[in-house]
């Protein structure tokens, strides 16, 4: 048995998620059917994280594990074509033979995800399903400033959706920066993980500040209080991107 990495693109937008459903379309499901059609084994797939239904990704790391003889590059190559034969909207960049004791998910030491939000009065026609747009104008400058009252090791209860499995609501955010290019803001975020809706909660309130609602300062209140009914806004999905995961030994 060759256990392999591969490194998925995909649009989050017609699928409920990366994990399988039992309503509706998902990555996993998507990845596994393909490996089924072509191998004629049942596998399963795991990921480096677990992106929400409408989120997207350039390049979540997985891996799975088949019996039958095959190359890495045959295997990407049947992947990619069985997954456009099915119009699934996902593309394997990368696909890797790798140790048996290599986890998508438990040997990644750090994660880093991507929002994006359109910020312009003009409806999205190319961007449409894959940023926020936000109409109103934003201060990129005072939502950075802001963003870093939650770098470092904090509870993150506020940010954590009532769905969350986590064991604790303790995580450490290593990274936390806005920017504005254009029209376009972005917000990035680096840990080695997230709590369910953590990202997309920590951007909804940064808008607010962003727009002149809320007062720098009102983010530290925010995280201090530890409490869910605090929480501002939350951001919606098709802004969110998984950019990367990192693993020893890889380049970082």
């Amino acid at each position: 048995m060759t256990r392999f990495a591969l490194t998925l693109e995909y649009d989050g937008a017609p699928f409920m998620g990366l994990q399988r459903q039992g309503h509706g379309p998902s990555v996993q499901a998507a990845i596994e059917d393909a490996v089924l059609a072509i191998t004629g084994e049942a596998v399963a797939m795991h990921a480096a994280g677990r992106t929400d239904a409408g989120v997207h990704a350039l390049a979540m790391r997985a891996h799975i594990a088949v019996i039958k003889p095959i190359t890495a590059f045959r295997l990407m190559e049947a992947l990619n074509a069985r997954l456009r034969a099915a119009a699934a909207p996902i593309a394997v960049l990368a696909c890797s033979a790798v140790p048996d004791g290599w986890h998508a998910r438990f040997s990644c030491i750090g994660r880093e995800y991507l929002y994006r939000i359109a910020n312009r009065r003009a409806p999205l026609a190319l961007e449409k399903g894959r940023a926020w747009l936000v109409k109103q104008p934003l201060d990129a400058d005072a939502m950075h400033r802001a963003a870093q009252a939650l770098v470092g090791k904090h509870d993150f209860t506020t940010f954590r959706s009532m769905q969350c499995q986590a064991a604790s609501p303790v995580k450490t955010l290593d990274r936390l920066a806005v920017r504005r290019v254009g029209a376009m803001v972005s917000i990035e975020a680096t840990a080695r993980s997230f709590l369910h809706h953590q990202i997309r909660s920590m951007v909804g309130c940064l808008a607010l500040v962003g727009l002149g609602r809320w007062p720098e300062a009102r983010i530290a209140e925010v995280l201090a209080a530890r409490d869910r009914q605090a929480l501002g806004h939350n951001a919606p999905p098709e802004g969110l991107y998984f950019v990367k995961a990192r693993y020893p030994g890889e380049d970082p």
